[in-house]
C-alpha cells in the first residue's frame, strides 16, 4: 500500500509540473495580446509570472527528490533485513551516506531497527562488510544518545576483535572512532570499562598502530578515566604505565597527561603512579618542553598532587633536579604553567626552612614594620626605645670622662669627643 501511494505522488507531481508550464504559456500569450499595456509592464508582469513559476518548479523537483530518497531509504532497510550478504553491505553503505544528512534520519532508521542488524554484521570475517558495518554505526552514533545506548544494548562491546594482530590498520582505526563516540556519554546503564575494551585499548596503544589510532585511543581512555567508577579496572588493566610511557611522546602526550591527570585524583591512581619507576624523572623532562605549553601545565598538575603532603615524593623530586626547571617555568612558562611551578618552589623553600631549624643565636620577638598595633602598646615601644638610647648615651658620655681624667689634658679630650660619634651606638 505504501509503495502504490508512493507511485500516486509522483505521477501527480508529474502532472502538476505539466500544467504549470502550460498556464505559464498561455498567461506569456495573453500578456503579449493586452491592449494599452506599455512595454516596461508588460516586462514586468513577465517577471513576476516567470519568478514564480519557477519557485513552482523548485517545489515540485525537492519534493520529487524527497520522495525519491524516502524509496531509497525504505529499500536499504529492506535489503539490510531481509537480502543477502553482499545486499547487506550494500545497504550499510548506503545507510551511512543517509545518516550523514540529517539526526532525524538518524534516529528514524535507528526505530527501523537498522542498529541490532548492522552490530550483528561486525562479527563477519569480510573485511568490506565489517567496515561497512562499523562506517554506518559511526555516523548513526553522532550526535544521538539513544543510538549509542541502542549499539551498547545490541552488544557492540563484545564485538571488539579479541586478537589486534589479526585485523588491519583500517578496522582498528574505525573501532577506536566508534569507541570514542560511544565514550562520549557518561551517564548511561552500561559500563564501558569492560576487560575487553581495555585490552583492545592498551593492545593498540603499545602495537605499531599508526599515531591517528593511538591518539584516538587516548581520547577514549582519556573519556573513561573522568568517571570515578572506572578508575579502578582501568588502574588494575595497566593503563598508568602505558599512559606514562606514552607521555613521552611529543604527539600523544598531551592526552596522556589528560587522563593520567583525572586518575591521580584517585587514590589507586596516585599510588600506581608514586611506584612506576618513570615518575618523577619523566613528568620533569615534560617540563622542560618550552613548545608545549599545555604538556607543561599537566605535568605541573601531576606533580603538584603528586608532591602535596608528601614529604617521601618531594624528596624524589628534589633529588630528580626538579628545582632548577621549576625556575626555568616560573620565568618562561604560560601563566598557568608559571602559578604552578612557583606553588610548587613554595612547598620545596618551607621544607628546606622546617629542615634547617631556628637559628642557633639568641632569638629575640620582633615586631614587623607597618604591622598594625594598640595604641598603648606602640607607647610603651617608644618609651623602651627612648631609655635604651639615654642609657647609650650615658654610656658614652662616662666613657668619655673616663678617658679625659685619665689622660688630664683638654686637646686630648677634644680630639676623643670629635673621633667618638653615633656609629658607636648599638641601635
Amino acid at each position: 500500500s505504501s509503495s502504490s501511494s508512493s507511485s500516486i505522488w509522483l505521477l501527480s507531481c508529474r502532472k502538476l509540473k505539466f500544467f504549470t508550464r502550460i498556464r505559464r504559456f498561455l498567461q506569456s500569450k495573453a500578456a503579449r495580446k493586452q491592449y494599452g499595456s506599455s512595454a516596461s509592464d508588460h516586462s514586468n508582469k513577465l517577471r513576476i509570472v516567470n519568478n514564480t513559476d519557477e519557485e513552482e518548479d523548485l517545489v515540485v523537483e525537492k519534493t520529487e527528490s524527497e520522495l525519491d530518497g524516502s524509496m531509497a531509504l525504505q529499500k536499504s532497510v529492506k535489503r539490510l533485513h531481509f537480502g543477502s550478504w553482499e545486499e547487506k553491505e550494500m545497504a550499510a553503505k548506503a545507510i551511512e551516506k543517509f545518516a550523514k544528512e540529517d539526526v532525524k534520519v538518524r534516529k528514524l532508521m535507528a526505530e527501523l531497527g537498522v542498529i541490532h542488524m548492522l552490530v550483528s554484521m561486525v562479527d563477519t570475517e569480510v573485511v568490506g562488510r565489517r567496515l561497512a558495518a562499523i562506517k554506518a554505526l559511526i555516523e548513526l552514533a553522532d550526535g544521538t544518545f539513544t543510538n549509542k545506548e541502542l549499539m551498547l544494548e545490541a552488544g557492540i562491546l563484545s564485538k571488539l576483535p579479541k586478537d589486534i594482530d589479526a585485523v588491519d590498520d583500517q578496522t582498528r582505526n574505525e573501532f577506536a572512532e566508534l569507541l570514542l563516540s560511544l565514550s562520549s556519554i557518561s551517564n548511561t546503564p552500561f559500563s564501558l570499562a569492560k576487560t575487553e575494551v581495555l585490552q583492545f585499548l592498551i593492545a593498540i596503544l603499545e602495537s605499531a598502530t599508526s599515531i591517528e589510532t593511538k591518539e584516538t585511543c587516548l581520547g577514549v581512555a582519556c573519556n573513561l578515566s573522568a568517571v570515578l567508577e572506572n578508575a579502578r579496572p582501568l588502574v588494575s588493566n595497566g593503563t598508568v604505565h602505558t599512559l606514562l610511557k606514552l607521555s613521552s611522546f611529543k604527539e600523544l602526550s598531551e592526552k596522556a597527561l589528560a587522563a593520567l591527570g583525572h586518575l591521580v585524583l584517585t587514590l589507586m591512581g596516585k599510588k600506581a603512579m608514586e611506584d612506576s619507576s618513570m615518575v618523577p624523572e619523566s613528568l620533569i623532562e615534560i617540563l622542560t618542553w618550552e613548545n608545549k605549553p599545555k604538556c607543561q601545565e599537566l605535568s605541573a598538575y601531576i606533580l603538584m598532587i603528586l608532591a602535596h603532603q608528601s614529604s617521601t615524593q618531594r624528596d624524589k623530586m628534589s633529588k630528580a633536579g626538579i628545582v632548577p626547571v621549576l625556575l626555568e617555568v616560573s620565568l618562561l612558562g604560560s601563566p598557568l604553567a608559571q602559578k604552578r611551578a612557583m606553588k610548587l618552589l613554595q612547598w620545596f623553600k618551607d621544607e628546606r626552612q622546617a629542615k634547617m631549624g631556628p637559628h642557633s643565636g639568641p632569638q629575640t620577638a620582633r615586631i614587623a614594620i607597618g604591622s598594625p598595633l594598640h595604641p598603648r602598646e606602640a607607647q610603651e615601644g617608644k618609651k623602651m626605645m627612648k631609655d635604651l638610647v639615654k642609657q647609650s648615651l650615658h654610656k658614652n658620655m662616662e666613657m668619655i670622662t673616663q678617658r679625659a681624667n685619665a689622660a688630664g689634658d683638654s686637646s686630648n679630650l677634644k680630639s676623643l669627643v670629635l673621633s667618638t660619634s653615633s656609629k658607636s651606638l648599638p641601635y
